[in-house]
């Protein structure tokens, strides 16, 4: 068990899992794992999945690849050809859109409009909270 910022982990590494699930889904050691490791002083690399050992990395690349040839080269099967591949059909979900947050970095930076007294033209204020309007009676 791991605690992080106030919030306990808990960690098996006979199973290789992590109950924040980057153990499991990157197969390399969390960092929760990673401390339980060093603190029992275990080797980490022994809990790296087999896909990152540097043996699986270059049988990888022992397979010969040939580029494909030209485009107006291929053998493509008539059958094959006559087939009309569509668009799937899509349908807006019924519900409200939602909204964009995100915007551009040109529209962060710029200086914001700031709201005018619409009777002196000052800025800090609106016609409302105007001190310096002529009273009704």
């Amino acid at each position: 068990m791991v605690n992080d910022e106030g919030r306990h982990y808990t960690i098996c590494l006979l199973e290789k899992k992590c109950s924040c699930w980057r153990f499991q889904v990157d197969e390399l050691p969390c960092p929760h794992a990673w401390a339980v490791l060093k603190s029992k002083f275990l080797m980490p690399e022994d809990y790296y999945s087999d896909y990152y050992k540097s043996k699986s990395v270059v049988m990888t690349y022992e397979v010969p690849m040939y580029p494909l040839p030209d485009q107006s080269e291929w053998n493509i099967p008539a059958h094959i050809l006559e087939e009309v591949v569509l668009p799937p059909k899509w349908k807006r979900p019924p519900r409200r859109p939602k909204k964009k947050h995100d915007k551009p970095l040109s529209e962060l930076f710029q200086k914001k409009n700031q709201h005018l007294c619409s009777i002196y033209g000052q800025g800090g204020h609106n016609k409302r909270n105007c001190r310096n309007a002529p009273r009704r009676n």
